[in-house]
């Protein structure tokens, strides 16, 4: 059988065979925000109330909130990060995307009250534009002085699987890595700071886009959930959404206690994009043996829990029960640890499906 992970800052030990026990597991989990504000667009938003919530819960329960960075250097280094974390159980970073205002009025009051650490995505043509609802770069200067990291969301808050009308997809890829790197090198100039991590906007991405980002040296944060492993691919690291309706106390428990899913794909099955009523199922390669296959289940946004096929020991299929409907779909896959009582391992696999004639849902 094959070693599930090597020792990092996630030091997890092999299961003997399915059905038995392995040592103590360690995971981390990265949770995303937009606004911390009641007077905001519910689906990006967390009130300042339940927002503090979150940040009690994590110290209540014996969370430590690290830095991103020591998150992804764990992943790229395959190896502790600091031997302070070398015994922690419970690794959580905070990241937010776009940069809004309140994240500074509201949120950093907050994260300050418990000393953690935070990254925060930015549109730098956004900051250029000295919007009122967004931050600026003095005050991201200071946040970063502080602390914090300011990362890249793009120079707009753009899509890149989208290319626009009349340019070849070549052309496109080529015009956003200039502005991904004007963003990166905007970012250095006015915080000091070049991490080169990227945070898909509106979280959509493809293979293709994958190996540009890994080409161009940068890290890619997605929007699929999920835990931090080892294994993870550091071109679509996953985040649990954290803001409304995924903002109780309840949810956050299950998602803080995730393991990371070693599952993968074939080329064909790896991809994102497909038209409506084109794709009929995906099969699913999966590492992890302390689990119970009978106990896999796999939900589907907008079809419920699907049937699982396992066609070996090693591989499981899903059929879909019904097309699966137009706009960001995501597959969540989920199964409790033998060995971890109350733990569950999580994988998510996005999907964008187009309308039928090719063209894009709306955002």
């Amino acid at each position: 059988m094959k070693n599930l992970f090597l020792s990092l800052i996630f030091p997890f030990a092999a299961a003997i065979a399915v059905g038995t026990a392995v040592s103590s597991a360690q995971a981390a989990v990265i949770l995303q925000y937009h606004h911390v504000s009641t007077d905001t667009p519910a689906s990006t938003s967390i009130s300042p109330q339940q927002f503090e919530n979150h940040m009690r819960y994590l110290k209540d329960r014996g969370f430590t909130v690290v830095p991103l960075s020591t998150i992804v250097n764990g992943v790229k280094n395959q190896e502790a990060a600091s031997s302070s974390l070398d015994k922690s159980e419970k690794l959580v970073a905070i990241t937010f995307d776009d940069a809004y205002l309140d994240i500074l009025t509201n949120g950093k009051p907050i994260l300050d009250a418990f000393n953690y650490p935070y990254t925060i995505f930015v549109n730098p043509s956004l900051v250029e534009a000295k919007q009122p609802d967004y931050l600026n770069w003095q005050q991201l200067k200071m946040i970063a002085e502080q602390g914090a990291i300011i990362a890249n969301h793009g120079w707009q808050h753009q899509s890149l699987t989208r290319v626009p009308d009349g340019i070849a997809p070549d052309m496109w890829l080529a015009q956003y890595e200039q502005d991904l790197r004007r963003a990166e090198q905007l970012i250095n100039d006015k915080v000091g700071q070049s991490y080169r991590y990227f945070a898909y906007p509106y979280g959509e991405y493809t293979p293709e886009i994958q190996l540009w980002l890994k080409e161009n040296k940068f890290v890619g944060f997605s929007q699929q959930s999920g835990a931090v492993g080892p294994n993870t691919d550091l071109t679509a690291i996953p985040r649990f959404p954290a803001s409304q309706p995924y903002d109780k106390l309840t949810g956050l428990r299950d998602k803080l206690n995730a393991l990371p899913f070693s599952i993968s794909l074939s080329e064909q099955d790896n991809q994102t994009i497909y038209r409506h009523q084109t794709l009929s199922s995906v099969t699913f390669h999966v590492d992890v043996e302390d689990f119970k296959p009978s106990q896999l289940n796999c939900y589907v946004s907008g079809l419920g829990k699907q049937k699982v096929n396992w066609l070996t020991d090693s591989s499981f299929q899903i059929t879909f029960s019904d097309n699966l409907p137009v706009g960001r779909v995501r597959c969540n896959c989920t199964a409790p640890s033998l060995s971890q009582s109350g733990r569950y391992y999580w994988y998510s696999k996005p999907w964008f499906i187009l309308n039928t004639d090719g063209s894009w849902y709306p955002l």
